[in-house]
This record gives structure tokens, C-alpha cells and sequence, in this order.
């Protein structure tokens, strides 16, 4: 019985020692492995989440924009599209079309482009940044058609230079927005 016992316990400890501690790689491993195209994301993985994409809000908002909005829920889907929700005493209004976003070449700015499709037809050009590990975005528009003579910020004069027939418009028209999870 004592060398059954101990035959029992050799093995056990023989299997538990001989166990292979490699993991394979997944989605969900902090390390780029396994043909994806960034951290966890792309390749086998969900698509990477870059620059504007993902839930944002904005509360309190621009100044510019006080009159018709008191917060803001944005949505810029990996598809292109993105869907806007201006809330003003508890009322929304909704807003929907495409959006294109290029690295502006001034880093870390981002150069956007909106085709609102809803309620009307209008064509929005700006700029964004993220910092704070992503989390913050400064975002700067100015509707450019049908032309209300507004002119979209540059990358180059950084945020605040967008304008309003030739006077700019600086704090006024920057919005900042928290994403949400």
C-alpha cells in the first residue's frame, strides 16, 4: 500500500511538473502576435480602433454651439458612418452621414471630413487630436457646404483657427469630448 502511495504521488507530481506553461496567443494579450495589425486588433482580431472611432460626449459644450445643444453623444463607427445626438433641455436631435479621417501630417492631428446625410444635406471640415491615452479628443468643424462663409481650422495654425467670414472664431467653436466604454 506505501508503494502504491508513493507511486501515486510521483506520478501526480511527475504530470503536474510536466504540464506545458506556453500560452497561445489571443486577442486579449497585451502583445501583437498572431498577424494583427496592432495590440489585440486587426488580423484575426477586432478591427483597430484608431483616431476618432468609438462613443464620445461632450457636456458641457463649444460656446458656439450653446444655443442648440447643452451635450453632445457622437458615435464614428469603424464603417464610416457616424451618428450625432445634440440634447438641449432633454431633447435630442439627431444627426447621421459618412465621415473620413487622415492623419493631417501635423502630428498627432487628424484632418475630418463629415457628409451629413440627416436631417440635411451639409459638409463639415476640421481637425481632431486624441491624448490622455486616447480618452480625450479636442475636435474643431466648420460647416463648408452649402457655404455659410466659414473656413475649416489648419493643422498648421492649430486649434482655434477656424473662421467666420474672415474673424476667427478660437475657443469658441473647440469641443472637447470624454469616450465613453
Amino acid at each position: 500500500m506505501k508503494k502504491l502511495m508513493f507511486f501515486a504521488l510521483l506520478a501526480t507530481t511527475l504530470f503536474a511538473n510536466c504540464q506545458d506553461d506556453t500560452k497561445l496567443p489571443t486577442c486579449a494579450d497585451g502583445i501583437q502576435n498572431q498577424n494583427e495589425t496592432g495590440v489585440d486588433c486587426g488580423g484575426p482580431c477586432s478591427v483597430c480602433v484608431e483616431g476618432v472611432h468609438g462613443k464620445w460626449k461632450s457636456a458641457p459644450v463649444a460656446p458656439i454651439l450653446t444655443p442648440s445643444a447643452d451635450s453632445i453623444l457622437a458615435e464614428f463607427k469603424q464603417d464610416g458612418n457616424y451618428e450625432l445626438s445634440y440634447w438641449k433641455s432633454g431633447f435630442p436631435s439627431k444627426f447621421t452621414g459618412t465621415f473620413v479621417q487622415v492623419f493631417s501630417g501635423v502630428n498627432p492631428i487628424f484632418a475630418v471630413t463629415l457628409n451629413q446625410k440627416t436631417p440635411s444635406v451639409a459638409v463639415f471640415r476640421g481637425m481632431m487630436e486624441l491624448s490622455n491615452a486616447d480618452s480625450i479628443m479636442l475636435y474643431e468643424t466648420v460647416q463648408t457646404s452649402p457655404a455659410i462663409g466659414a473656413t475649416p481650422p489648419l493643422a498648421t495654425e492649430g486649434f482655434g483657427s477656424s473662421k467666420f467670414n474672415g474673424v476667427a472664431l478660437g475657443y469658441n467653436n473647440l469641443q472637447f469630448y470624454l469616450r465613453k466604454k
